[in-house]
């Protein structure tokens, strides 16, 4: 997985519908919750038309070569984003400059909420279906192998089981971020579940990123609670990441 030279979050609307366990403890409730805020309610946010905007000196607000992660406080193809969905899809197909990257759990909506022109997937748009355990992966993984997607990843965030992904992920996957749950109600990531898909990946030779250890983290049958500022750190200390 290469690193970007700049990553950033665009977020046009906000507010989802919990979809599946992963959603149990989601951190856009708990953000939500703590200004009194009903985060299951889905609205178009004041940076609807960021991909857009310019600076005064007449420069994208969003650089050229940026990679900008969208929709991260809700999800991209959520049912009640259909009315504002095509307007994004014409941006985004305008900033050919600019690689957005769409994590989504509903991807068996995916052929409903395409563009009329996307063939095989737009260059500059790579997507991520989140897997958080064996029924997920299960249920989503053949959907979307089987999808007109130039560039796509998986994301097992956060991790709630071991994972067998059965079909072999081979080159239709660029690579698998792994990571555990924050929170303080965040349930337990086994390193075993993470090692295992980390081999899956070496066999079908396809990156691998740990991403964060979560909250409670269990390592050779010890539980180890995790402040949030150290996931990230300790999951990059463990030195297990791969690049093909």
């Amino acid at each position: 997985m290469a690193e970007q030279e700049k990553l950033l979050t665009w977020n046009p609307w906000h507010g989802c519908r919990k979809y599946s366990e992963g959603c149990q403890n989601c951190y856009v409730y708990r953000i939500d919750r703590s200004f009194g805020k009903d985060a299951s309610v889905v609205t178009k946010t004041n940076s609807f038309h960021m991909a857009l905007l310019k600076k005064r000196d007449k420069s994208y607000k969003l650089p050229s070569g940026s990679t900008v992660f969208t929709c991260m406080s809700s999800d991209f193809f959520i049912e009640e984003a259909d009315p504002y969905r095509d307007e994004i899809w014409e941006m985004i197909n305008k900033r050919k400059d600019v690689c957005f990257n769409i994590i989504t759990k509903r991807i068996s909506r995916f052929l409903d909420c395409i563009p009329s022109d996307w063939g095989e997937g737009y260059e500059n748009v790579t997507i991520g279906c989140t897997i958080e355990n064996q029924p997920q992966c299960d249920a989503r993984l053949p959907i979307f192998l089987s999808l007109p997607i130039n560039n796509r990843f998986i994301v097992c965030e956060p991790l709630l089981g071991p994972i067998v992904f059965k079909l072999r992920l081979n080159d239709k996957i660029s690579y698998v971020i792994v990571g555990g749950e924050s929170g303080q109600q965040a349930r337990v990531c086994d390193y075993d579940w993470v090692l295992g898909i980390r081999e899956q990946c070496i066999d079908s030779k396809v990156s691998f990123h740990f991403k964060q250890t979560g909250e409670n983290f269990k390592k050779n049958n010890v539980f180890y609670r995790i402040k949030r500022s150290v996931h990230n750190e300790q999951a990059k200390k463990a030195g297990i990441d791969i690049e093909f």
